[in-house]
């Protein structure tokens, strides 16, 4: 057997000099052409592990350390630099702008799951004294021996503020003071008649967002902030007493999302806390003793312009304001009294537009044009261009007005949009009567003493120093004096609030003002028992879907003996973010649980984000599916590097956060797609059934990959990619029976739509409802579905029924699953709610995806998702996280767009080893002599045995035996005529064997035997085949797996006796009560029963299938093979159920045709009549059995629904006096057509037994589904 190795790190070309320096070199290698489904670019390209690309960032070189991962990266630098000149041709695609004026790298620190690295990145390509130059070669130097000492966990269990006191909360929309006066406390519910004002306390966080990197966040609680109670010293709250704070509001510059708006709310929430401790009050600041060194007279003030109303892409966290559209032409106007005029103001526009042509928009100030920034054309992957102008201007005057002057280039499709206009301008610290803030910049540019001193200040009561805005303190000008002046240490910058006790802010009152208490932090880690327990998995959930967020808690429980914790985002954002949604609230509690476990390897294992996700966190988008917020990048206009990534909230180490290349997962991540409490019933429903013994089954044997077709040269690394990925699971786990669809090795139609490959479809269908623990698909596609071609499309995903046979798909393409777009619903999101099958999860993209990214994340995602070296012991969630984290991948930042949706603790179903073959036709199965030939008996021995091969003599259970033929040599057919060197493009390879006999066998005692006879239509060649073992025990529940490769076959048995008799066929409609002529709905499954005396052929013959032809429509045949299982201990007998799909209102007249292994044939026809469901609810064969009866009967009827039917059956006498009722449901199959589950036992509704006689009775349906009624009257007879 091939064995295949993760190779650890192999991701750069190294050279290991001294212990204190590690070498790089880059490895030119030409140009490359980087393909998604949609747009091409060709760059100058070196070696793919190193490589990463962006339109806002440029090109870039990023490898990692371990040799130096224990030194402080600020003990880190490059050195032995050696360059080379490169010319502009060879940039190719590279955007000059994109290229730095020097070169440029970024030293970092990565941790996973205690795993240290040390990230550079670097330029490659730079100008050097105005000269472009490419790297070739570097190295990365510690500057001394010191190393880091390692960290420990920071085991600080802390009780929530929020346990205890009376809590209540308001809001606010501004920063500044705010005053709460007696009667504001009234209106929150706080009896002050006998509550000593000192014991008020104030919490809150404010209104800005929580800091994106960990290291920045400065509490994982609520923040006390200190205030100032005017009149609290007589312990009364009188009628003239009020309270004044600080507050920060929701509209502040914010640099890590480049916005002055808070992303996630409107507004910001501060809390009252009333207990018996004394709050936290104000106190007066220290002025330095020292003589001033500077007198501030002026101050910098800030104004801006902004509104969040466009998102242009529906993607990424950028919203825009104003659009200039019909209106090309717009002023703002801005007041700074008092300016100094001598002073430059600083300015900055940024803007954004959506035009198939450049377009410009001219800036002017006070009449006069500053510039005219051009906006370029919008291009392939790219929704929108942007342009900023930051500089400096002047203005003569106090007002200030900025005109913005859209010049479309005659485009009348060409839209412009305003992110925002900020200005910062110098202005005479003069008191006017109103709050307000002051800072100035060179403050902390110097050292020593500075002043600053306000003039007509005479009013003015005092100043707080707001530099912390929590903790504030204040200068009295308790002398009135018209020039008041403070002094204060510089260095640092500092920020002021003038205080206007006639000029303060209210806050508003909310409906839920009244605050419960709770304690998360105090409480997460303790047991039903009182005890401390490590914490394996943390679910966390809106409280709408709680109760299924505590369903799926209870299944892990159950079945993976998980410790599990459901936390709603509420009480997250109550402690963590001050009730605001913020998602770096959610990420501190998760790292909080994370950092306290008891050791190391207990911390948390898996995240849970139970709920839909939407661009649009504030909800102006009509149906908004923003029920658990994700992480979205600055990036909002790249369909390739605009990401939406959960990867952000399982990221724990210090340094992380940002979402730069260097931060790695910590924590397997994965996410319910969900917007309803039914609709997350559905999809826990579905989790469930994973583990039913109805889902256990033969199908966890098989693994599906399917290919797209070579449209263009860049293409045929998906196919061979594909073919790689099957070999290699192949090798490495033989049990796993590899199917290939290369959708290249079908016919291609064309059709007014375009080209299309039917019998692919068809194909992935068939295998679907087959089933398949992984299906695997490479290529291209969209929101739409797979492949240009649309071989399996959105429609197609909420068609498939495969209950109980639940895939977890790989879809390494474009957006299959970009699920923050509300407005428009994707094939990946179809497939996953796919009620009645579909996918059990996904391992999916939201963006698109370069090709050769996804070769090399594809090629590695399956090594570990298949666990190559070891027994499967990891989720699919944390294989994504391996992938992830691994060398080949995690240096480029397009992994971040590959999700996992589903539950993250889940593991792929596949079965325990071990089932050993003994013996061939009762010969030990090693002797190389025994030859299966055409027309021979067959019988093959084993026994159940553990994973180290010893036998389970206590194993008693059902087997399901495949005995594949040898292996076909196949080809693709090169069907768009794409060709390399004047030779055609197609692929040779190999797809396992025909099935020969599929069986059913008890296992007694840990032994089995299966009998049959060998197909005539085998490969009349001799080689080794294939057999393939499943097997499942109900008590307790559980499977086990095996193959062997030692079967050989081929030849004739020319002495096999004479068989003239083809097959006996039975044909049902949805179950075996149907008669033919019935009604059935648009999906009917066909049910085939088939026997004869030396069995069914299955081998897939010419012409020798098990084909059923649907109204004589002979181009259009299906292949039911695959479907074809033999009875329970015997070869001669079996049956297929199939589902059709799609059939036409109407009679129909289905034909099949079977063929036994001597190639006899039988053909057998039923009718049935197809009714819309949607459009009608059809009743037939409506009866009572047995009738007449004594004291129980059975009512049946015939019915066209898929869904469940509510049923009501009023029994009536001659006279027409209703005597009984009885309320049903049919069963909820969707399977059956017939219902017979109501029966009556003959007594009234008062419980009498009613007389003999013939009596009336109405049946009534109504579908849940659809809602269509029908009704049909009938007689029955009581003895």
């Amino acid at each position: 057997m091939k064995k295949i190795s993760i190779i650890l790190f192999n991701i750069l070309f190294v050279i290991l000099s001294h212990s204190q320096e590690e070498n790089f070199v880059i490895k030119w290698v030409g140009a490359k052409t980087f393909k998604t489904s949609s747009s091409e670019i060709k760059l100058p390209n070196f070696q793919k592990e190193n490589y990463n690309y962006s339109n806002n960032k440029g090109l870039t070189f990023t490898a990692f350390s371990i040799k130096l991962n224990n030194y402080s990266i600020n003990e880190l630098n490059i050195s032995n630099v050696v360059t080379q000149t490169i010319s502009k041709p060879e940039l190719k695609d590279l955007k000059f702008d994109l290229i730095p004026n020097q070169i440029e790298y970024f030293i970092n620190e990565s941790i996973a799951r205690n795993k240290k690295y040390v990230t550079i990145e670097i330029s490659p390509i730079f100008y050097e004294n105005g000269i472009l130059k490419k790297l070739l070669s570097f190295s990365l130097s510690a500057n001394n021996l010191s190393k880091n000492k390692s960290k420990k966990i920071n085991n600080q269990i802390l009780n929530s503020v929020l346990s205890t006191g009376q809590w209540y909360r308001f809001k606010i929309d501004t920063t500044g003071v705010y005053k709460l006066d007696k009667s504001f406390f009234n209106s929150l519910g706080i009896n002050v008649q006998n509550l000593n004002p000192k014991k008020i306390k104030v919490y809150g966080h404010g209104g800005k967002s929580l800091p994106l990197k960990n290291s920045e966040t400065v509490s994982y609680d609520l923040i006390q902030n200190a205030v100032k109670f005017i009149g609290e010293d007589d312990g009364i709250f009188n009628n003239e007493d009020y309270l004044l704070f600080y507050a920060i509001g929701p509209n502040y510059y914010n640099p890590d999302n480049d916005s002055h708006i808070n992303p996630y709310s409107n507004d910001a929430y501060y809390y009252i806390k009333l207990s018996n401790e004394n709050g936290l009050r104000m106190s007066p600041a220290d002025e330095p003793s020292n003589s001033e060194n500077t007198i501030f007279t002026t101050f910098h003030d800030y104004a801006f312009v902004e509104k969040d109303e466009y998102n242009i892409g529906k993607m990424g966290r950028r919203w825009f304001g104003h659009r200039f559209f019909f209106e090309n032409a717009r002023t703002f106007n801005f007041n700074m009294p008092n300016l100094i005029t001598s002073s430059p103001l600083k300015l900055k526009v940024l803007v954004a537009a959506t035009a198939e042509s450049s377009t410009s928009m001219e800036i002017k100030l006070n009449n006069n044009i500053v510039d005219n920034l051009t906006l370029a054309s919008v291009e392939d992957g790219i929704l929108a261009t942007e342009s900023v102008f930051n500089n400096n201007v002047e203005s003569a005057t106090d007002n200030i007005s900025i005109d913005l002057y859209y010049n479309n280039n005659g485009n009348p499709s060409a839209s412009a949009y305003l992110d925002y206009i900020a200005i910062e301008a110098e202005r005479e610290l003069i008191y006017l009567g109103n709050q307000f803030q002051f800072k100035h910049n060179d403050i902390a540019l110097q050292s020593g003493v500075g002043q600053f001193m306000i003039s007509n200040a005479s009013t003015l009561e005092e100043i707080w120093d707001i530099s912390n805005p929590y903790d504030p303190k204040f200068y009295l000008n308790s002398e009135g004096n018209n020039e008041f002046m403070f002094k204060f240490n510089m260095g640092n910058n500092k920020k002021y609030q003038v205080i206007a006790t006639q000029d303060t802010y209210t806050p508003t009152l909310v409906s839920n003002r009244i605050v419960n208490n709770q304690n998360l932090k105090g409480t997460i880690f303790i047991n039903e028992q009182g005890q401390f327990e490590d914490i394996d998995y943390l679910i966390i959930t809106p409280a709408i879907l709680k109760n299924q967020s505590e369903r799926l808690a209870n299944i892990n429980r159950e079945i993976n003996n998980l410790n599990v914790k459901v936390v709603t985002l509420e009480s997250i954002y109550a402690e963590f973010s001050s009730g605001m949604q913020d998602i770096s609230g959610i990420r501190n509690f998760v790292k909080y649980v994370y950092d306290n476990s008891s050791n190391e390897n207990e911390r948390l294992k898996y995240l849970c984000l139970f709920g839909d996700a939407s661009f649009d966190y504030k909800n102006r988008t009509p149906q908004n599916t923003n029920i658990f917020p994700s992480w979205m990048s600055i990036n909002s206009f790249s369909l390739t590097n605009s990401f939406i990534s959960d990867d952000f909230f399982g990221m724990m180490d210090s340094n992380e956060g940002t979402m730069i290349s260097s931060d790695k997962l910590d924590i397997a991540v994965g996410r319910i797609l969900a917007d309803s409490p039914n609709q997350a019933n559905q999809m826990i429903d579905k989790i469930e059934s994973y583990y039913n013994e109805e889902a256990y089954g033969n199908w966890r044997n098989n693994f599906l990959l399917i290919s797209d077709d070579v449209d263009k040269l860049s293409d045929r690394s998906l196919q061979e990619t594909t073919d790689l990925i099957a070999e290699n699971v192949k090798d490495s786990k033989p049990f796993i029976n590899v199917e290939k669809i290369h959708t290249d090795t079908y016919s291609q139609d064309t059709s007014s739509g375009g080209s299309r490959y039917p019998q692919v479809n068809e194909a992935i269908f068939d295998a679907l409802e087959v089933g398949a623990v992984v299906v695997n698909y490479f290529g291209h596609g969209g929101e739409d579905g797979l492949a240009l071609e649309r071989i399996f499309d959105k429609i197609n995903a909420q068609e498939l029924n495969n209950p109980n046979k639940l895939s977890c798909f790989v879809t390494v393409t474009c957006e299959y699953t970009k699920f923050d777009n509300p407005l428009r619903k994707t094939a990946g999101e179809y497939l996953y709610w796919n009620s009645n099958g579909g996918a059990i999860s996904l391992i999916t993209t939201t963006r698109q995806i370069f090709i050769s990214v996804g070769v090399t994340f594809n090629t590695t995602l399956s090594q570990y998702l298949f666990d190559y070296e070891n027994s499967q012991t990891i989720s699919m969630a944390e294989a994504l996280r391996l992938t992830k984290n691994d060398p080949n991948v995690t240096n480029n930042e397009q992994r971040r767009l590959v999700f996992f949706i589903g539950d993250p603790a889940m593991k792929l179903p596949l079965a325990a080893p071990d089932i050993i073959t003994t013996k061939l036709n009762n010969q030990d199965v090693t002797n190389n002599s025994i030859i299966l030939n055409a027309l021979s008996p067959a019988k093959i021995e084993g026994f159940i045995s553990n994973a180290e091969g010893m036998a389970l003599n206590d194993y008693n259970g059902i087997l399901v035996a495949t005995v594949f033929d040898k292996n076909i040599q196949r080809s693709t057919l090169g069907n768009d005529g794409v060709t390399l060197d004047g030779q055609l493009i197609t692929m040779d390879y190999e797809s396992l064997g025909e099935v020969i006999f599929r069986g059913q066998v008890s296992v007694e005692n840990g032994e089995f035997e299966i009998n049959f006879i060998v197909p005539r239509d085998i490969e009349i060649a001799e080689g080794n085949g294939k057999i393939s073992y499943y097997s499942k025990t109900e008590n307790p529940l559980s499977d086990k797996r095996g193959y062997s490769y030692e079967i050989k076959i081929g030849g004739v048995n020319l002495d096999a006796p004479e068989d003239n008799t083809g097959p006996d066929i039975e044909l049902f409609m949805n179950d075996e009560s149907f008669i033919s002529g019935g009604i059935t709905n648009e999906n009917p499954v066909l049910i085939v029963k088939l026997f004869d005396e030396s069995g069914i052929n299955t081998s897939s013959g010419v012409g020798h299938d098990i084909v059923a032809i649907v109204d004589g429509d002979e181009t259009n045949p299906y292949v039911l093979n695959d479907y074809y299982v033999a009875d329970l201990d015997s070869y001669q007998s079996g049956s297929l159920s199939y589902p059709l799909r799609k059939l036409s209102p109407g009679l129909h007249t289905l034909s099949l045709k079977a063929w036994d292994v001597y190639n006899n044939s039988s053909t057998k026809e039923i009718q049935f009549i197809v009714y819309d469901q949607n459009e009608s609810l059809k009743l037939t064969n409506v009866l009572n059995y047995p009738n007449p009866f004594i004291n129980y009967t059975e009512f049946w009827f015939n019915h066209n629904s898929s869904g469940i039917l509510d049923v009501s059956i009023q029994i009536f006498t001659i006279s027409g006096k209703l005597i009984k009722t009885i309320i049903g449901q049919t069963n909820s199959s969707g399977v059956s057509s017939l219902s017979r589950n109501i029966t009556w036992d003959g007594t009234d509704d008062f419980g009498r037994k009613i007389g003999k006689g013939v009596y009336i009775y109405k049946l009534k349906v109504k579908s849940q589904l659809t809602g269509l009624n029908s009704e049909k009257i009938e007689k029955l007879v009581i003895l």
